[in-house]
């Protein structure tokens, strides 16, 4: 069997302009990076303001070693209704280093569903992680030589928010103290790097709607507070505009294609346990004005990549979907069931039968809480048995809904017909799209909402440090933001070992931060990191290239 990039590496592209001409994108727009990829420029937007397609969301059942596939089905469900002569673009993330070299790998796709050029993708790219960690590094710099050249904002370096941030795996920076060795260089305190994914940059690049707006929300980003408890933004420290000179390119979407030739944009990458998880409103907006349909995922499980892609990107972008596809596998489902990895080859009902109530929770909240046309794609693999199959759409039937079967990793496009049929379908159908929570309510009120409605559990609990901070951001006039969650991907609650669909649990909120730029509260549960670190054997170990530049290993 060939590995993913052994697939991605037999497959001739065609040239990056042709793709772009295939979407009557003129030669203009287009800025090349070498054959295959390219930046679109954001005056593209203007030239079709006025068409706008239907919008699919990708989402998965709750994680688990298993495995999804979710944005190889996203990828190959693409590529079915470009088979099928429908106008499509796929809209998705761009990969983190972090991941790539750690234990997770890329996220280009894999089989014969995926983005190429692969290794580009899954590494250096078009440089926009490069520029928004400079960017926050930037700032980062600038606040430290404020307080260097006398402290003219009256700064408490005790209460500085803002981190450093790098795109790797790297625990060994988690926590640092900096600015040591006298006093030329610096001022002692205590520090920490965030990986560039968790920037508020990242989440301000991907909610900017023009270099106007990505500029105001810049201005707005909290770095810290004084003295007196005020807060002090990046505005206030004048780095605004070199900030911006840094991200000007980066705020371009990325076009790539699929391994048969589907336009592709791949931009910005926020985590979704960490952040909000979807790829920027730039490129999903130009996707929607250039086609019929467009397909689009987020990150992780529906409870958190789906829940923040509605209830943040949606509402502040405008955006409303047509239709959701919800990604599982059965052998995912066997193991929310109770069954360990090492026996999910072997048909097993009754863990089944244990494990699909996530499925079912997934499926009911997509349908009950925002209002949405379901159906489940079922990755499926040859250990798959036909009564597991039947088991599934049985309870699939008592919702309404449709399950496709799904083969794309091995078959691409030719494998999702199934799928693509259904969502064409659904995208037809009426619906009454609504959010979770009303940005009129409280804080308290907005993350009851999420535990109860979207998690399944009980409420909430705050902890004496989160309560005071959430005095604060009221007091600050924060209030009547959106809520980003951050919690473990592997259970709806914030207990990573809680699988299937618990319910009799209760959310603790352990510390509460705004996010003014990007213009949500970050509430962080559980022990959900910022900055994650190497597995004991790293993907890195395995990744190599020969004499003719050819690399091998990545997946």
């Amino acid at each position: 069997m060939r590995s993913d990039i052994e697939i991605a590496q037999s497959v001739q592209l065609k040239p990056i302009t042709e793709i772009a001409h295939s979407l009557h994108i003129e030669d203009d727009e287009i800025e090349q990076y070498g054959k295959y990829k390219a930046k679109i420029a954001l005056s593209q937007l203007e030239k079709n303001k006025d068409h706008q397609g239907k919008l699919i969301l990708v989402t998965a059942i709750t994680p688990t070693p298993a495995g999804e596939g979710k944005t190889t089905t996203t990828i190959g469900l693409a590529d079915a209704l470009h088979r099928m002569g429908k106008k499509v673009v796929a809209a998705l993330r761009e990969p983190s280093l972090g991941p790539v070299f750690g234990v997770k790998g890329g996220a280009a796709g894999g089989g014969y569903s995926q983005v190429a050029p692969m290794e580009d993708i899954n590494l250096h790219f078009t440089g926009d992680f490069h520029a928004i960690g400079a960017a926050n590094n930037l700032l980062a710099a600038m606040l430290d030589n404020h307080i260097y050249q006398g402290n003219a904002l009256n700064i408490d370096p005790r209460r500085i928010t803002w981190r450093r941030c790098v795109d790797m795996n790297d625990r060994q920076l988690r926590f640092i103290t900096d600015g040591l060795g006298g006093r030329v260089n610096g001022v002692p305190r205590e520090d920490g790097y965030d990986i560039t994914v968790a920037s508020e940059i990242m989440a301000v690049l991907c909610l900017s709607s023009s270099v106007t707006d990505l500029k105001e929300r810049l201005s707005r980003i909290v770095v810290g507070y004084t003295y007196n408890e005020e807060p002090v933004t990046a505005g206030q420290l004048k780095a605004v505009g070199a900030m911006t000179a840094l991200l000007k390119d980066a705020l371009k979407p990325n076009l790539v294609q699929t391994l048969e030739g589907t336009p592709a944009f791949v931009h910005g990458g926020p985590f979704a346990n960490i952040a909000h998880g979807c790829n920027s409103v730039l490129a999903t907006r130009m996707a929607l004005s250039l086609s019929d349909y467009t397909v689009t995922e987020a990150g992780f499980g529906a409870d958190l990549g789906a829940e923040k892609f509605l209830d943040i990107k949606c509402r502040m972008a405008g955006l409303r979907p047509s239709a959701v596809v919800v990604v599982a596998t059965i052998r995912a489902l066997k193991m929310h069931g109770g069954l360990p990895k090492t026996e999910l080859n072997q048909e097993n009902l009754e863990a089944l039968r244990a494990g699909l109530p996530n499925l079912d929770r997934h499926i009911s909240n997509m349908q009950n809480v925002y209002g949405l046309p379901v159906v489940v794609a079922i990755n499926r693999f040859p250990s798959d048995t036909d009564a597991e199959v039947e088991l599934v759409r049985s309870v699939c039937r008592e919702r309404g809904v449709h399950v496709a079967l799904s083969d794309v990793w091995a078959k691409g496009g030719e494998g999702g017909i199934e799928l693509a049929e259904e969502v064409i379908r659904l995208c037809d159908q009426p619906s009454t799209f609504r959010y979770s929570y009303e940005l009129s309510e409280s804080l308290e009120e907005k993350l009851t909402h999420l535990a109860t409605r979207v998690y399944g559990g009980k409420g909430i609990t705050i902890t004496p440090a989160a309560a005071k901070q959430l005095a604060q951001l009221k007091k600050l006039g924060f209030d009547g933001m959106p809520v980003c969650v951050a919690k473990t991907q592997y259970s709806f609650s914030d207990d990573p070992t809680l699988l299937g669909a618990p319910t009799d649990f209760s959310v603790t909120i352990r510390q509460l931060k705004v996010s003014a730029g990007a213009g949500f509260v970050v509430a962080l549960t559980g022990e959900v990191m910022t900055m994650p670190g190497l597995p004991k054997v790293p993907a890195a170990e395995k990744i190599d290239v020969d004499e003719k530049g050819v690399i091998s290993g990545l997946f």
